[in-house]
């Protein structure tokens, strides 16, 4: 679609989704009576949606140099310069108080124009400035563009394109034109570029054409517009269009500035003529489990997240990207990594894969099983299952080989150990890798590992509310600050307790919150379908060596905490030494958090009440010695 400048903006997929409350260049923008200023056009005023009027090309002339200095102090000088260029009159200054006088009180109190030394500065913090949307916009759709999320790429640039309105600047002097446009509309065309390079990567080839043979018409020097078009025509079978485009290319090129056509001219017509890339881009390999329906909370995680693994790395010592998800069992590790690995997805080209190092009763998995999986997946079509079994070796050496220079995003759900992720890593530092884990591990840096606590109350509710309904978690504020604090803040748990008011929407919540406040039966309570706390945690004391497993049951009239080795070990009857290794493994575990210290040299420890709980139903054993 082309605008009243003959440019086209907008995106060949259309641009749903892009407008909306909030965006101060869409349709949707709602400026609640603030003042919107237009430099990427004709420059104009408006307020809650009426034009402010402004006379003459002057006026917007004073008006677009003090809005292009970003409230820097603009001199007597340079405003003189943008009126009359090198033949100001003699009453330049006193013109130049008048055009400002008038802005002031046409533009009211919704900006501020003060006299500072030798010149103005405009304060226009609490305005919308097309001009600063457009940067904004262009920035981050740049940014998402780099990181290869070409769908978020496409709308952000599709809708900092839509701040334009015409050619920037259209009603004001022809100085400042020529100081000032030529910068602006480069930024422009270099944004249509990346917005098209974005369509292109979306398989959008066929309905880019209409707009890239308007655009070539146009602009018919511009050898990066014109190698788009070669491209989408190529993919769009159109192998004689695309020649003939490519043929007048150097034609013009050659005639007007006698040049040949540049590297990406070239490149795009050779590898049209050697049939690369002919069609719709290949969509990475997504295999990853669904996303949680209710995943709320964890906002900054996710991002920190999504910060750690797509950044790309550089230098010669780069190494691989990796991050470390750990936390008690139910904090919601796979569901956070789920979610951020779906997020990342357009990143990674060559796909993403996922593989669970548990099986469901909470056994680990051999490696070379986990290996053969992810071969698969990734389309090894030899017997992997045999190979299994012959030898982790081989298996292993496949992997490398398969994935040697690719751009994958690998997903381990639940390592147990170091030992068992050693065959599990991708090579090569265009890959990253993601991993959950109970235990701090090794392999993943400590500076990229993320402990996942309690949700905080606010988030909790919100986590009910999405899984049981707004409208009825806002009805009983009381009895849902209840359910929350027997809860505890474990994400397992409170799914669970959603679902089971989801179930039944004529009970009450008191109801299932008295049933909760009773220690005996909450744990009980907290099953529902496949989600069960109880087996959940079961499995995770499956994992402890047999000593501290039988210790478990027999800390649980030390209390929440926080304790001691000391008084552990008391209770216990081990040697308080005996009593920290056993500590220590339940931190290790996600069992037991480990307090800030007390006492010089005395650690202290703390338990999350659920799992206080569970240990109590544990039947207790002599601990091994």
């Amino acid at each position: 679609m082309l605008n009243s400048a003959g440019v086209a903006f907008r995106p060949a997929g259309g641009t749903a989704g892009r407008d909306g409350p909030g965006d101060p260049c869409g349709p949707g923008a709602d400026t609640s009576g603030a003042l919107e200023f237009r430099l990427l056009g004709p420059v104009s005023v408006t307020r809650a949606g009426a034009a402010v009027p402004l006379s003459g090309a002057k006026i917007h002339t004073v008006l677009a140099v003090l809005l292009l200095a970003r409230g820097a102090l603009v001199a007597d000088s340079r405003l003189s310069a943008a009126l009359w260029g090198d033949a100001p009159p003699p009453t330049s200054n006193a013109q130049i108080y008048t055009y400002v006088s008038r802005l002031r009180k046409t533009l009211g109190n919704g900006v501020q124009i003060f006299r500072k030394g030798p010149g103005y500065v405009l304060d226009a913090r609490g305005a919308e400035i097309d001009l600063l949307s457009f940067e904004r916009l262009d920035r981050l759709g740049r940014q998402a563009l780099e990181e290869n999320r070409h769908e978020e790429a496409g709308g952000l640039l599709g809708r900092a394109l839509d701040c334009w309105s015409g050619h920037a600047l259209e009603n004001v002097t022809e100085h400042l034109l020529r100081f000032e446009r030529p910068r602006l509309e480069f930024l422009r065309t270099q944004a249509l570029e990346r917005r098209i390079e974005a369509d292109l990567s979306l398989g959008r080839h066929r309905s880019l054409v209409p707009e890239l043979l308007s655009l070539v018409a146009r602009f018919p020097m511009d050898e990066n517009l014109r190698a788009h078009l070669i491209t989408a025509l190529h993919r769009s079978d159109r192998q004689a269009e695309a020649v003939q485009v490519y043929g007048e290319g150097r034609r013009i090129l050659d005639e007007q500035l006698g040049v040949v056509p540049g590297q990406q001219l070239s490149g795009a017509y050779l590898r049209m003529l050697r049939g690369e890339s002919a069609g719709t881009p290949r969509r990475p390999l997504v295999l990853l489990p669904a996303r949680a329906a209710a995943f709320t909370g964890r906002t900054a995680e996710a991002a920190r997240l999504r910060s750690l693994l797509l950044r790309r790395p550089s230098g010669p010592g780069a190494r691989l990207r990796a991050a470390l998800v750990t936390g008690m069992p139910g904090s919601g590790k796979t569901a956070l990594a789920t979610e951020v690995a779906h997020g990342c997805a357009e990143a990674f080209p060559d796909g993403v894969v996922h593989a669970d190092l548990h099986d469901a009763d909470g056994a680990a998995r051999p490696p070379a099983a986990v290996l053969a999986e992810i071969l698969a997946a990734l389309g090894e079509t030899a017997d992997t299952a045999r190979t299994a079994r012959h030898g982790l070796g081989e298996l292993v050496c496949r992997y490398r080989a398969r994935i040697a220079g690719s751009r994958l995003l690998v997903v381990l759900d639940d390592a147990a150990s170091d030992g068992q992720l050693a065959g599990l890593l991708p090579v090569g530092r265009d890959s990253a890798l993601l991993v959950t884990s109970r235990e701090r591990l090794a392999t993943v840096p400590a500076v990229h590992t993320m402990s996942l606590g309690p949700l905080a109350d606010e988030d909790a509710v919100a986590l009910l509310a999405e899984t049981a309904g707004a409208d009825r978690i806002r009805a009983e504020p009381a009895a849902v600050r209840d359910l929350v604090r027997h809860c505890a803040g474990l994400p397992l748990a409170l799914r669970i307790a959603g679902a089971r008011l989801a179930a039944r929407p004529h009970r009450a919540v008191a109801r299932f919150a008295a049933r909760l406040a009773d220690p005996r039966t909450r744990l009980a309570a907290l099953s529902y379908g496949n989600l069960d706390l109880t087996r959940t945690l079961g499995r995770a004391l499956t994992r402890l060596s047999p000593a501290t497993a039988a210790v478990l049951p027999r800390l649980a009239p030390v209390g929440p905490g926080p304790f001691t080795a000391r008084l552990a070990g008391e209770l216990t009857g081990l040697s308080e030494a005996e009593a920290e290794r056993a500590l220590e493994e339940l931190v290790d575990g996600s069992l037991l958090f480990a307090e800030p210290d007390g006492a010089p040299g005395e650690d202290h420890y703390r338990f999350h009440p659920l799992v206080l709980l569970h240990a109590d139903t544990v039947p207790r054993r002599p601990s091994p010695r």
